[in-house]
This record gives structure tokens, sequence and C-alpha cells, in this order.
């Protein structure tokens, strides 16, 4: 079903999804390059997450460069996972104090945009 909806169109968590898939290979046989591939595809349509994974996997290939890149749009997008990341990459010298504030203030105001009465409420509501 995965398939047939990364088929159909846009659908970036069918594409997420479908990259866990072929990295565990569940229902499927593992297949690095198409885990890739999905992972790639979820982050154009905007999947943090996968934006999120590709920074680790180009990190963990000394691909600093490219990682850096990955998790500085996660974490300006309101991604909180990428900014450990970010944090090693700035304590190294791989981004600098200037990047890295940037980055702490747009994922701060992209965070910020997020809240508003009406989601806390319900998020109040559903922990009763």
């Amino acid at each position: 079903y995965f398939t047939k909806a990364a088929e159909l169109g846009d659908d970036m968590e069918a594409h997420y999804r479908l990259a866990g898939m072929y990295e565990h290979g569940e229902g499927v046989e593992k297949d690095r390059g198409k885990e890739i591939h999905h992972l790639e595809e979820a982050a154009i349509g905007g999947h943090l997450g996968a934006r999120y994974n590709l920074g680790i996997m180009d990190g963990k290939a000394f691909r600093f460069d490219r990682a850096m890149k990955h998790h500085i749009i996660a974490a300006k997008l309101g991604y909180d996972g990428s900014l450990g990341p970010l944090k090693t990459f700035n304590e190294i010298g791989l981004v600098s104090e200037e990047d890295f504030a940037t980055a702490l203030r747009a994922h701060q105001t992209a965070v910020d945009a997020t809240k508003s009465l009406q989601r806390e409420a319900a998020e109040a509501a559903r922990k009763d």
C-alpha cells in the first residue's frame, strides 16, 4: 500500500515508511539504495524525520557538509532532533557560531508558530 501511495502522489509519509521497510527488511529485502531514495523523496516532500535521518546517515559517512545542511533545514523547520547534531557540529567547528545561532532562532520561531491556546487546551485534554 505504501508503494502505491508513493506512486500516486507526493505522499511523504509513504516514502518515509517505505524507507524504514527497506532499512529493516520488513516485507521487502533490505536495500540501502531504495532506503535512501525513499528518504530523499520524503525529505523533499517536507518530512522532517526523513531530513534528520539523511543528516545522520551523511554524518556517519563523513559527508559533514551534507549532514550539516540536512540538520540546519530540519532545525529551522522546528525539528528538535536536529539541534543535538548541530550543537556537536558547532562544538567541533563544522558549523559557525552565526549559523548555529541562526538555526536556533529559526527553530524557536517555527516552534512558536505551532503554539496556540486551542492546541494547548487539546493537549491538556488528551493528557487527562
